[in-house]
């Protein structure tokens, strides 16, 4: 048979292809919320009751606390519901959950999990409720260092929307891979599987996440991610929790609010007590980079406040830490995410005189760094954190309306400051 060659027919063909190429491309995978895992530590073990004879014991009834302790953090989950609400920035009507073992060092098995529009306390909204399948099936094990993407699952949900995910642990988990300032209330039941059940009853709360580290939607194809890399005042320490008061989620509303900006997700990836060049409460910044940066769905900004807890170790333990250490350990992190396709936005340290780790030499090297950030040209743009919060009379402190009472973190107030802060027409492609 002869076979002759079309122009026309291979022009066509083309075409359709890159018609088809097109369509598929029309929508991708953003994430909507995130959060990091931090190191796996054992709870502190509380004291022993006093004896009966002690002071502590027989100590009047007005010296007791004014409110009373807090649950002792749990130690593994065993043939027990876990559900955690998680604040999304832009909605959709397709969802996949991502789960994440990297510290624990043990498989995990998830018996059931779900996800379904929260209502109020525990409550879902009945309708909303979907299950979780890995591969197809309700059941899957997380090995030791792994991430787990769920398989797609359809439910319409809101820009700002509480989303309810829930999982059940069918038996001992091992070590917890937990972010510990969640700022959301979490409800763990007694035994059994709840995942599908419209409410938790008698729930033990904590304010953690437990495993979970994303969750992506399907979104437009002008829709992105802002990723938020950070210490505490990234995580919103000393905002009002169940509040969404902390600076991401409050640029997260700014940007639903722009037209121009609608479609673009703020994911929060701070982690209380984190550090630059050291590990701490979570894995230092320059190592964390690959498995809570760069592998974010949609990533296409990379906004990073950093170095205060190292400065300020600096002052506790004399770690040797210069200027030109920070200095050479942004420059770092700008290159790796440039590589990746990201823009970097450096964001200034806030002040911190009055907090209990200030120095004078450890501001010294804050300063350095923020001169570092507003002038060296090396990021794709710069947030002046700095100068939105800091007392114009006594620039080394706070406004005193500015921060939390400890001189460190701000009030909902100051982070709503630092929200606005941000020049939107960095995302917008004005700027």
């Amino acid at each position: 048979m002869r076979i002759t060659f079309s122009p026309r027919l291979a022009c066509l063909a083309v075409l359709g292809a890159l018609s088809c190429y097109a369509q598929a491309g029309a929508e991708h995978w953003v994430a909507t919320w995130a959060t990091a895992a931090q190191i796996y530590r054992a709870p502190a073990v509380p004291p022993p009751p006093a004896p009966a004879n002690s002071p502590a014991a027989i100590a009047p009834a007005a010296a007791a606390p004014a409110t009373p302790p807090r649950p002792r953090a749990p130690r593994a989950f065993n043939n027990q519901t876990v559900r955690m609400i998680v604040h999304t920035s832009i909605g959709g009507r397709r969802l996949r959950l991502q789960l994440t073992n990297p510290f624990g060092g043990v498989p995990v098995d998830i018996g059931s999990a779900h996800v379904a529009v929260r209502d109020r306390d525990s409550s879902i909204v009945p309708a909303s409720d979907r299950a979780i399948t890995v591969g197809g099936g309700k059941a899957f094990r997380m090995i030791a260092g792994q991430t787990v993407i769920s398989d797609p699952v359809d439910l319409e949900f809101a820009p700002m929307a509480d989303l309810a995910v829930s999982l059940y642990f069918t038996k001992d988990s091992g070590p917890l891979a937990t972010h510990s300032l969640g700022l959301h209330t979490t409800y763990i039941s007694g035994e059994g599987d709840f995942t599908a059940s419209t409410t938790i009853a008698d729930p033990t709360e904590t304010a953690a996440y437990y495993w979970i580290s994303a969750i992506d939607v399907m979104a437009p194809a002008d829709a992105a991610a802002v990723v938020t890399l950070g210490d505490s005042i990234t995580d919103g320490a000393a905002s009002t929790p169940n509040a969404d008061r902390m600076w991401p989620a409050r640029l997260a509303a700014r940007l639903l609010a722009n037209k121009a900006t609608a479609n673009i997700a703020v994911v929060n990836e701070g982690i209380s007590g984190n550090r630059i060049l050291m590990d701490g409460a979570g894995v230092a910044a320059l190592a964390r980079l690959d498995h809570d940066i760069l592998v974010q769905s949609g990533a296409k900004w990379l906004m990073i406040l950093e170095g205060i807890n190292d400065i300020g170790n600096q002052t506790r333990v004399n770690t040797g830490l210069t200027s030109a250490d920070l200095i050479n350990a942004l420059r770092q992190i700008v290159e790796r995410a440039h590589t990746q396709g990201l823009k970097v936005i450096g964001c200034t340290l806030t002040p911190y005189a009055g907090a209990g780790y200030y120095s004078d030499a450890g501001e010294v090297l804050r300063e350095a760094e923020n001169e570092f950030i507003r002038h060296s040209g090396v990021f794709d743009a710069v947030v002046d954190f700095d100068a939105a919060v800091r007392d114009p009379q006594n620039p080394t402190h706070f406004r005193a309306d500015m921060h939390s009472g400890d001189n460190l973190h701000p009030s909902d107030g100051g982070y709503q400051v630092m929200a606005d802060a941000v020049d939107l027409a960095i995302f917008s492609g004005k700027k």
